[in-house]
């Protein structure tokens, strides 16, 4: 037997809770709470309802207030009032905002409140549908273009990864999560790098300097990348990143926009600190002298973003890390330098996550082709990204 949808009703007064509860209990699953913050509780649990009712006048936090922060907590959750005439105008003004789905009046006969509950749980349904739907298309397209990349550009991949984990590092000293937009922004910043010559990326890849022809080409990567995930849905905030990725925390810098400061999206103000710090780093600069080298480049970058960045640098990371045969590799594990052939081919960046499929691949080699002993990190918990599968390499 499915399980029955679940239900939450929010009254404070017992008996018109109970005559909801006799309504709804034959076919559906209800919760009930008799003021607000019982009902938010219920909210931010383990099982969120699919729609939540609530009465408009209330103690301390009135329904309106109470389905707002639903729709903070909860956005997938469906919102509908109950209100008396005297509430009219506020329950208009609630649906106007767009905190609730529908506004029902006192008194309602019991099949016009059922009618109304079974269009909440549709609408629930076609929200969470639409959601899975372009998750699993917006998945496998960034999927798509992440294996494309590893597979034909194997120093702009592992420079995407690298990437991807000083970003993930940055937002967690921060103290704010890594959204998937500012993870894929990051890994698909180095998509236009299929573009370049072979030994344009090498010199990317290990910091080297370029001459006039290869920066011009480099400075039109951005434009390139946005091309790319142009046809993409739903990468609106993506896109946004990517173009704001050279503008400086000041307003100086690109031409294309004149914010500056917060104003610049989060994720811009991240990639442009973590793709100059790369390079520094790629050079041979040890993490002192590359954050002293950010931070003689006044106005460029988000202070509290480079201030977190220098802090997360002076703590040398020691645990963990050691040099290995590649008989003791395991997954989870993080390559620390590159894995070399011993006739000097680079076969894996740096910076990849160790996967089973890595791991069959290189232990697939001919015996005494790989360069050993292999420089790995080992977490005491495997990292987990928020969209992007493992690599299958």
């Amino acid at each position: 037997m499915p399980e029955q949808t679940h239900i939450l009703c929010v009254d404070d007064e017992p008996r018109v809770l109970e005559g909801l509860v006799l309504n709804l209990r034959r076919y559906y699953r209800v919760s009930t709470a008799i003021n607000g913050q019982k009902g938010l509780a219920i909210i931010d649990g383990d099982d969120p309802p699919a729609v939540v009712v609530s009465d408009m006048r209330m103690p301390e936090m009135d329904g309106a207030a109470f389905l707002s922060q639903v729709k903070q907590r909860s956005p997938d959750t469906v919102r509908i009032l109950l209100t008396g005439q005297a509430d009219l105008d506020s329950a208009i003004a609630a649906v106007n905002h767009g905190q609730v789905f529908r506004f029902l009046t006192k008194p309602c006969g019991p099949q016009i409140f059922l009618s109304a509950i079974q269009a909440g749980v549709d609408q629930h349904r076609l929200i969470t549908a639409e959601r899975e739907l372009l998750e699993k298309t917006l998945r496998g397209s960034i999927k798509a273009l992440t294996e494309i990349l590893s597979l034909t550009n194997p120093l702009a991949f592992g420079r995407a990864m690298r990437l991807k984990g000083q970003a993930s590092d940055l937002v967690a000293g921060l103290g704010v999560p890594l959204t998937w937009q500012i993870e894929v922004a990051v890994m698909l910043s180095q998509i236009g790098c299929v573009t370049l010559p072979a030994a344009t990326n090498e010199k990317l890849y290990y910091g080297k300097p370029l001459n006039a022809e290869e920066t011009e080409l480099t400075q039109r990567l951005p434009a390139l990348s946005l091309q790319l995930l142009e046809s993409i849905p739903r990468l609106e905030a993506v896109r946004a990143i990517l173009q704001a990725q050279d503008q400086n925390f000041d307003g100086s810098g690109a031409a294309h926009s004149a914010v500056q400061g917060e104003s610049i999206p989060l994720g811009a103000r991240i990639l442009r600190l973590v793709l100059d710090y790369d390079t520094l780093e790629a050079a041979g600069s040890d993490p002192a002298l590359a954050i002293g080298t950010l931070q003689g480049r006044k106005g460029r970058y988000d202070p509290k973003l480079l201030e977190v960045l220098a802090r997360l640098k002076s703590k040398t990371v020691t645990q963990g890390l050691s040099e290995v045969g590649l008989a003791a590799v395991r997954p989870g594990m993080f390559l620390v330098q590159d894995v070399m052939s011993t006739t000097g081919l680079l076969l894996v960046a740096r910076g990849h996550e160790v996967t089973q499929g890595l791991l069959y691949r290189l232990r697939n080699m001919a015996s005494g082709s790989i360069r050993e002993p292999l420089v790995v990190f080992a977490p005491a918990e495997p990292k987990r990204s928020t969209l992007i599968g493992r690599s299958a390499v």
